[in-house]
């Protein structure tokens, strides 16, 4: 229920996402610094295991998703701007930006930006990869390639159209992508809504049957990174059935894998069949194994972390996680993880520098979740998944932490991991979207140490959410709408945080309702779909906003979750005495 309803967009929607998933081959020259047998500057604020040392290589760069390292060292990042974000300023230049060390103390004394610029139309983008001496980036709807040049950080050359036409609607307008050693270049195109309902997030809306958007969207598509021209058609489709492929990687063996993150709002728009508690543990974020002509699922069925097995959808004719149907046809995932932290980093770890378990793992960047209210929101951390004989070992274990700070939401989060690239010399490089912090992790033990520290594990992905707190807020200041009195507002305050009722307001629009990369600030001085009363702002919430002029994501109404007529009375009342004492 958000302003976004108010302000011109809501977007109930989990961020997006999208990884590092670069092969490095480019121009060589001399490699990076290998790892120090102490940690030299300990400036990043993570934690990460005994011998392991995790310092800022780069800062401020812009929205920073994926990134991939060349051979000669020198580390390339696409970062993203437009809706996604809010319109925030951006730094001058091209989206695209090259970081070089060229001093050998770890940290980037060189930074160069090039390809295309806001001021030209561009936004910039999620996918990156090096293939064959080419840097390969998302742009908009595109796919285009480089030339690396020896002699400089920054191709020289025009960039060549490698695939156009790709779909930017909707809710998940990111393409991850990653190329496999042969050439054949795999990209997601992911849903336009949660689950091909009838009315996207409302509450009890059907799916809809058949559903058109796995005709061109909902899955990944293979090309050939060796051709220019190719234009996107549900022709290339290669697996279906996944909503959103946060993050791509091939591993050593040729196999490709890719996240997914899971559908949203079971208990908001199915209040019915699940309770808050499975709404924010189900279902499972997945690591997936893909395969030609493979299909996970999705509109029709989830990941049901607790009975390990995918289960009918509740706009599909499920029944809160019992019945299976054409879900037991569906191929399940390699490895689960906990709901809502959303995967956009994948890479699978070959290098030497690591102690030897960690080869042929793979590391996984979870952005954090913005829809487990009431409960704690979680995430926010790079974990490591072990292999063994090709195959996912059960669970994984919390490899860097620390990147939000002392707050875990969309809003409050310092920084947000992002996307994930291992460098020539082995060292793990990890970006962050919110303020640009690129992260370099190097091992300081002693070379070919068994790395037999102590592990810390992941959450049983089926384990009962951490109760948050209630929120402590004063409203003490707020003086309560003509008209109304202070319980509504405190009513309203509740119910706008989850305390009481589904509704999870905060999770698109933050704590203090000024706005999140998922919805925009709900209590600044302008009104766009009412006057600005308590009455106006009930009805904007009742009705939704399906096409918001100043956000990138519709609300539904009601925020997809049942309320009564006090309730949202109460909701509208608390935003108009926030934004009376603003």
């Amino acid at each position: 229920m958000l302003r976004g309803a108010l302000k011109g967009a809501v977007a109930a929607i989990a961020m997006f996402g999208a990884a590092g998933c670069g092969r490095s081959e480019p121009p060589a020259a001399p490699a990076p610094p290998q790892a120090a047998a102490a940690c030299p500057r300990n400036d990043s604020g993570l934690t990460v295991p005994d011998g392991f040392c995790a310092t800022v290589f780069a800062d401020g760069i812009g929205h920073a998703r994926h990134l991939a390292v060349a051979s000669n060292g020198v580390v390339y990042v696409n970062t993203w701007s437009g809706r996604y974000y809010g319109e925030d300023p951006l730094p001058p230049g091209g989206f695209l930006v090259a970081l070089q060390d060229t001093k050998g103390a770890g940290k980037a004394d060189v930074v160069r930006r090039f390809g295309d610029t806001a001021d030209a139309g561009g936004t910039g983008g999620t996918g990156l990869a090096i293939f064959d001496g080419k840097l390969y980036a998302e742009a908009g709807d595109r796919i285009v390639r480089y030339t690396l040049d020896d002699g400089s950080p920054v191709p020289q050359g025009a960039p060549e159209v490698v695939i156009s036409g790709l779909t930017t609607s909707g809710e998940h307008p990111m393409h991850p992508f990653a190329i496999a050693a042969d050439g054949k270049l795999y990209v997601d195109v992911a849903s336009a809504t949660n689950t091909c309902q009838k009315k996207n997030r409302e509450l009890e809306s059907a799916g809809r049957e058949p559903c058109k958007e796995l005709e061109s969207r909902g899955g990944v598509w293979q090309y050939d990174a060796n051709r220019t021209g190719q234009a996107f058609s549900p022709a290339e489709r290669f697996a279906t059935g996944i909503r959103n492929a946060g993050s791509i990687a091939v591993d050593a063996a040729g196999r490709v894998f890719a996240t997914q993150h899971g559908r949203d709002q079971l208990a908001e728009n199915w209040p019915k069949l699940y309770t808050p508690e499975q709404g924010a543990t189900q279902p499972a974020e997945e690591l997936l194994q893909l395969e030609k002509g493979a299909n996970f699922g999705w509109p029709h069925c989830y990941f049901d972390s607790g009975q390990g097995k995918r289960v009918l959808a509740p706009e599909y004719g499920g029944d809160g996680g019992k019945s299976v149907g054409l879900c037991a046809k569906r191929r399940a995932p390699v490895a689960a993880y906990p709901a809502h932290w959303a995967p956009t980093g994948l890479a699978f770890y070959e290098g030497a520098q690591f102690p030897a378990r960690y080869r042929g793992g793979a590391f996984i960047a979870f952005h954090g979740s913005w829809n487990r209210a009431p409960f704690q929101q979680d995430g926010y951390k790079v974990v490591f998944q072990p292999f063994a004989d090709a195959r996912a070992e059960p669970g994984c274990e919390i490899f860097a932490d620390g990147f939000a700070g002392s707050v875990r939401s969309p809003e409050g989060a310092a920084h947000r991991p992002t996307g994930l690239a291992v460098a020539p010399d082995g060292a793990l490089y990890i970006s962050d979207d919110v303020k640009g912090r690129i992260y370099r992790v190097t091992y300081a033990g002693a070379v070919g140490a068994s790395g037999e520290q102590p592990r810390v594990a992941c959450p049983n992905p089926a384990a009962p959410p951490v109760v948050e707190p209630p929120i402590s807020e004063d409203l003490s200041g707020l003086a309560p709408p003509q008209g109304y009195d202070k319980d509504t507002v405190l009513l309203g305050s509740r119910l706008y945080h989850a305390e009481s009722g589904t509704a999870a307001c905060a999770g698109c629009h933050g704590a203090q309702a000024t706005g999140t990369a998922l919805g925009p600030d709900l209590v600044d001085a302008e009104w766009l779909w009412s006057d600005g009363s308590v009455k106006g702002i009930a009805k904007t919430i009742r009705d939704g906003v399906p096409e918001p002029r100043k956000h990138r994501n519709p609300m539904p109404a009601m925020g997809g979750a049942p309320m009564t007529v006090e309730q949202v009375t109460a909701i509208a009342a608390y935003l108009r005495a926030l934004s009376d004492a603003r």
